[in-house]
């Protein structure tokens, strides 16, 4: 099996979960969408793009191996927005045309937003059938990105490069491996916890399997499906 795999590092990341009220929680590593998002943003492509967005996050598993998960930092946020009704008939296409209003027409609302310190992440990235781009095209653009790349959200960019890598691997655990070998990270944290969709060959028991809530289903209206996720915890003779 071929697997293209990357690194993410960065001395701070949020990787989003479903958000309820003013709270904006924090996963200890990333959502299936927002890997085919940050794939997409390499690629170039814009939001606008529907049909190719859908075609990324369908076309590509995604396995995830945790060497570090990082500490959460909880931020209280605070942002000023106008009203609708203020917005009316106006132009606000960037943050600027939004502030350009008067304060009376100004609301602060408030909210609690989760953030990962010292997050350190091995990414592996299958191919489907219907896989819009080969993997070799991905290490590419991921090695030199149309858009530049972050760690879920703008403000906490990777603190070392992604350095992707395409593997020839039996199984998800053994293409993590390879690469420590192949990218001379020998010296590297080991990976001491994976995760994985269906579809993919861990090389190891799933000691729990969770629902997440991340499978695209259009991204213009935010809406997303369930799937199945698998989850290993390795001692130090697997990782």
């Amino acid at each position: 099996m071929e697997y293209l795999v990357f690194q993410l590092q960065g001395a701070m990341a949020s990787w989003g979960e479903a958000a309820v009220g003013e709270y904006r929680g924090s996963h200890e590593y990333p959502t299936a969408s927002a890997l085919a998002g940050l794939i997409a943003a390499a690629l170039g492509l814009r939001r606008d793009q529907e049909a190719e967005l859908r075609a990324v996050n369908a076309g590509y598993l995604f396995g995830i191996g945790i060497r570090q998960s990082g500490a959460l930092l909880r931020d209280y946020h605070t942002a000023q927005v106008p009203g609708r009704v203020a917005l009316k008939g106006r132009r606000h296409v960037t943050r600027k045309d939004e502030l350009s209003l008067t304060r009376a027409d100004l609301n602060t609302i408030l909210s609690t937003r989760d953030y990962r310190q010292g997050v350190d992440l091995l990414v592996a990235v299958q191919a489907q059938a219907d896989a819009p781009h080969p993997l070799a095209d991905l290490q590419q653009a991921i090695a030199q990105p149309a858009f530049v790349l972050y760690l879920g959200r703008k403000s906490c960019p990777p603190s070392a490069p992604l350095n992707p890598r395409v593997i020839q691997a039996h199984a998800l655990l053994d293409a993590f491996t390879a690469y420590r070998v192949d990218a001379d990270q020998a010296a590297a944290q080991p990976v001491i916890k994976l995760a994985w969709p269906d579809g993919m060959t861990a090389g190891v028991a799933a000691d729990l399997s969770v629902t997440r809530k991340d499978r695209l289903i259009h991204r213009g209206a935010w809406q997303f499906g369930d799937r199945k996720e698998h989850l290993a915890l390795l001692n130090a003779r697997e990782a």
